[in-house]
C-alpha cells in the first residue's frame, strides 16, 4: 500500500525510541514529532538523520487502515499492545 500523503499518523501515535534531530530522547507515543508539518508530511523525509525506524516503516492496511483516523486508532492500539 502507498503511504497516504497528509496522514502523519505514524509521526504521532507510536513512540520512537531512536534519537530524532531536535528530539534526542526520541518521541513518546501520542506526541507529535516536531518534524511533522502542518500538512502532516515529514519535514525530514529525505534527511540523512531521519531515524531508521521511520525509514523502515511500511504503510500496510493492517496498521494504516483506510483513513488517517483509522490509522491513528490502529497505531495507538498497536503501541499499547507492544509497550
Amino acid at each position: 500500500m502507498q503511504c497516504r500523503a497528509g496522514c502523519g499518523a505514524c509521526c504521532i501515535a507510536p513512540s520512537i525510541s531512536s534519537a530524532i534531530p531536535g528530539m534526542p530522547a526520541g518521541k513518546p507515543a501520542g506526541i507529535r514529532c516536531i518534524h511533522l508539518t502542518e500538512n502532516h508530511l515529514c519535514g525530514i523525509f529525505n534527511h540523512p538523520d531521519r531515524p531508521q525506524v521511520c525509514a523502515d516503516f511500511d504503510a500496510e492496511p493492517s496498521v494504516c487502515g483506510s483513513s488517517r483516523d483509522e490509522a491513528v486508532i490502529l497505531l495507538t492500539r498497536l503501541e499499547h499492545e507492544t509497550s
